[in-house]
Order: C-alpha cells, then structure tokens, then sequence
C-alpha cells in the first residue's frame, strides 16, 4: 500500500520539549484545549488552567477526552490531576497559538504521568483517502513498528509498514492512506514476531484526520491503543493478552509440560527449567499441567490484560505447588539503573533466601513460590550478585562479575533441590 507523509507542524517529540520545559506568551487571545486521558493508572483526571487552577475538564476517564475548554494564551499553565484527590500530578506551560483547538494527552503510569500537545488543525484530506498519525506514548515499550493488513489477514508477510522504528514519547509524521475498516499490529522496532498489540478492525475516516495514540500497559511490554478524530471521539483498542512463562523449580530428572488455555508453554521440558514469554488471552483461562506425565491439579488462571506472569512450579514431584506471580517489566525510572529480583523455587525446604548486589539487599526472605519486589540497582559492571539462604546465610550462588546493564530488567532464578546443587540463573528479563 503506497502513502505520502505530510509535514505536520512542530513534531511530537517537539511538543513533548514545549511542554515540559515551558513556553507561555502566546499571542493574548484564548485557545481551544482539551484533555484526553491516556494515562493507564488513573482511572479519572482533571485538567486545570491559569494561574488560579481553574478546572476546565473535570474526571476524565481513562480512554475519553473532555471538552474543549477556552485557555488565554497568556496565561497557558495546564495542570493534570487526580480526580479522585485533587493533587497534581503534572503540569506544563505550553505556547498555544490564538484561534487554535488542541488536545492535551496526559499518557504513563500511577506517579509518572507525562503530557504532550496534538494540534487539532490538519486540513481534511480529499474523498477516499484518510490523515492517520501515529503516537508511541507506551514510555516502556521501546521503539516499535505498524503494519496494515486486511481485516481477515492473519499474517505480516505481505502487510503494508505503516510506521517503524517509532521511538518512545515520538510520532510517525501524518501518512496518506486509504480511507476504510483495516487490520493494524504494533511490533517491536524491527521484529515482526514480537506482537504487542492487535486491533483486528480499525477504521480510517473518509476524508478525516485521526491519530493512533499508543500507550503502556501495567506488564510494560504490551501495548494498549486509542483512536482519536480529530476534534471528535475516542475509540478504545485496548489489549486483550497477556505474557506468561512457565518456570519449573521442581529437582532435576523430571519431566513437565504445561499450557494455559490450550496455548503451550514448556512441552516435556527436564526439570528445573525456565520457559519464555508467550501471549495468551487475558481473562480467567485454563491452566493444563503435568509432571512425568502425571496431571497435576491447580485452578484457573486470572490474567489481567497486559500484565506479564511467571508460572511457578516448584516442590517436589510427587506433590508439587503452583504459584502465579506477576511480574513488572517497566524499565528502570531513570536510564542509568536496572532492575533486579529473585525468585525462589526451591523444593525440599519451607526457608526463604536473601538477594545482594554487591552486598546490598535487593530481597529478604522470599520464601518457595514467591519473588522479592523488583528494585532499582545502579548500572554496573564486575558487581557481585550473591543468593544465600536467610535462615542458615549458607551461600547458594555467589558471582563477582556480573554486568547489569543500564535500562534492563533481571530475575535471579533459584530452582531444584536445595540439598543438591539448586540451580541459580541470573537472567535478563528485557
């Protein structure tokens, strides 16, 4: 599918800058704004103006924008918050130009809530055709590419690129395609096996202008979507997968095979083992286990759309537990950290075990089917990463040059038999 890409004025990331760093003194007339919240961790947001605070769009919900309110170009100071309390949770000073409508997105997580400013002022485009911008305001997802298919395709291979390499808090540049009902698939920049969205049916205006506003889930991978027309409505494409693994700390010399609602994880997988992330469906979904061939009883599992899980099972053989621990995989809230945990799956013991990083604590007792909370670390290389167990401090895993990179996620694996060499990895989790 051919299209042609239009200057659109200040670009995304530009206005992400004006934003943020102030700007003011328009021109003394009065601008059109409203806000549109994208922000995932809040359900409600209000958005406030001028130097008294005036609240001009009042609990906004996630996925709708509020009505345009008139803002003095001399007096722009736009401050987002809370409905729920009232706190600010972010606020800028943009330069608006008289006579003009624009949309304020607020997008990110509970307490990192960002904002950037979208020009509601695209000229239509002829009969047939339609203006689409896309937005990647997913602030963990990382750089990321679109396609569009037909509606029944189930495939990339002959897909159109929409965008690629859109990098975090930027946009594509408003593209020229066929107004009409498509299938659109958000990947990771570069990697068209790495899904992280799937809108089966969207709809490009007959000569309208609409955005594709990408945001971040709670997993941190996944991506969630929003359609906006301009000066119009808001159509919410929200995820309906999740990310699961299936990690086996039961002792070596067994055999496990699991699946979660029908979706394989690990098939005859020897023990103790770790499986990779697999999109399942989200919702309450089977859950399909057996070890040396012997089923293994557990109920249903609850997945949140766009959260990431780790699937434990650990014990012994003969009786083995399952655990269901959600995993964070947001980065690091500053790019010169990583994050790290432990997850103890630890059979032929009820202890727990202690996690340091060059001797510091970064987990305290985390007991068999549970991990410690993943924590910010400062990048570094040669650190020592040591696993010892918190009753007895007998040491389980000691290495002294290990790199953890900046702006990655890790999870220290403990699995198998504690009184026979328990297996400890270290691995990079994003």
């Amino acid at each position: 599918m051919r299209f042609k890409t239009w200057a659109w004025g200040l670009s995304v990331a530009s206005m992400a800058l004006l934003t943020a760093c102030g700007g003011g003194g328009g021109d003394g007339g009065n601008a059109d704004v409203r806000l549109l919240n994208a922000s995932i961790g809040y359900s409600a947001l209000d958005m406030a103006v001028g130097t008294d605070q005036k609240v001009v769009n009042s609990a906004v919900a996630y996925a709708k924008a509020g009505s345009y309110a008139s803002v003095s170009t001399s007096d722009s100071g736009t401050y987002i918050q809370n409905s729920t309390v009232g706190s600010t949770l972010s606020s800028t000073t943009p330069t608006l130009s008289s006579g003009t409508k624009y949309t304020l997105i607020a997008y990110g997580t509970t307490s990192a809530v960002r904002t950037t400013l979208l020009q509601d002022n695209q000229d239509k485009p002829d009969a047939g055709k339609s203006k689409f911008l896309i937005l990647n305001l997913a602030p963990d997802a990382g750089a990321l590419d679109v396609y569009e298919t037909v509606t029944t395709s189930t495939n990339l291979d002959d897909a159109a690129t929409v965008a690629s390499g859109i990098a975090t808090g930027g946009g594509s540049g408003y593209a020229s395609l066929k107004s009409g009902t498509f299938r659109f698939v958000v990947t990771a920049a570069g990697d068209k096996t790495d899904v992280r969205l799937t809108i089966p049916s969207l709809t490009l205006p007959d000569a309208g202008v609409s955005t594709l506003i990408l945001t971040g889930s709670n997993g941190g991978v996944l991506v969630n979507g929003m359609q906006v027309i301009q000066e119009g409505d808001v159509t919410n494409y929200a995820n309906t997968s999740a990310r699961v693994r299936l990690v086996a700390g039961l002792p070596s010399g067994n055999l496990i095979t699991g699946s979660v609602g029908s979706v394989p994880l690990l098939t005859s997988a020897g023990t103790p083992a770790i499986g990779s992330y697999t999109q399942v469906t989200a919702g309450s979904q089977a859950v399909a286990l057996t070890v040396n061939g012997n089923p293994v009883s557990t109920g249903a599992a609850a997945l949140t759309a766009g959260n990431d899980y780790t699937m434990l099972v650990y014990g012994t053989a003969a009786s083995p537990s399952v655990s269901l621990l959600s995993d964070d995989n947001k980065l690091p809230n500053s790019t010169v950290n990583a994050k790290i945990r432990v997850i103890n799956g630890l059979s032929n013991t009820t202890g727990g075990v202690d996690l340091r990083v060059n001797y510091a604590a970064y987990g305290s007792n985390v007991v068999p089917g549970s991990a410690s909370t993943a924590t910010q670390t400062p990048a570094v290389t040669n650190a020592q990463v040591s696993v010892t167990a918190s009753q007895t401090a007998a040491s389980l895993f000691s290495k002294s040059d290990v790199t953890l990179t900046a702006n990655n996620n890790y999870s220290v694996f403990v699995l198998g038999d504690i009184n026979n060499s328990p297996a400890v990895t270290l691995l990079r989790d994003r």
